[in-house]
């Protein structure tokens, strides 16, 4: 059976989508930690990040970072901070959080509140920078 980031990236599942690219999808978070929390996936699922072949972790990280760029351009955070964890979804991916201080990447805060609207605003204006 798909992973629910498997249905998303196959449109099954709609998405505040970021960017694409034929191996990589990005796409907010819809619990965020920060306003523009964004997660990114191969498409190709594989459970655990450390499983993928060498290229495409690294390619992963590669568009990861595009995301990133685009992301801080659009946000104007300060940095953006990464994090793997991978446990709540069988599927690897990366969290990217804009950051302005080290407590904006703490998991374990209330997550923020945006409507529907918010969250199609932010997906826009990181995707126009990327």
């Amino acid at each position: 059976m798909a992973s629910i980031f498997s249905r998303i990236a196959a449109g099954e599942i709609p998405s505040y989508k970021v960017a694409e690219d034929d191996r990589h999808y990005a796409f907010l978070d819809i619990n965020p930690v920060q306003p523009g929390h964004t997660l990114v996936i191969p498409k190709r699922e594989v459970d655990y990040i450390y499983d993928l072949p060498d290229d495409e972790l690294a390619d992963l990280h590669l568009f990861a970072k595009r995301v990133a760029v685009g992301m801080r351009k659009a946000l104007g955070c300060k940095k953006v901070g990464v994090a793997v964890i991978g446990l709540e979804v069988p599927h690897a991916h990366i969290h990217l959080i804009p950051i302005n201080s080290e407590a904006d990447m703490r998991f374990d805060r209330e997550r923020a509140q945006l409507t529907p609207e918010q969250m199609q605003v932010i997906a826009n204006s990181i995707a126009e920078q990327i």
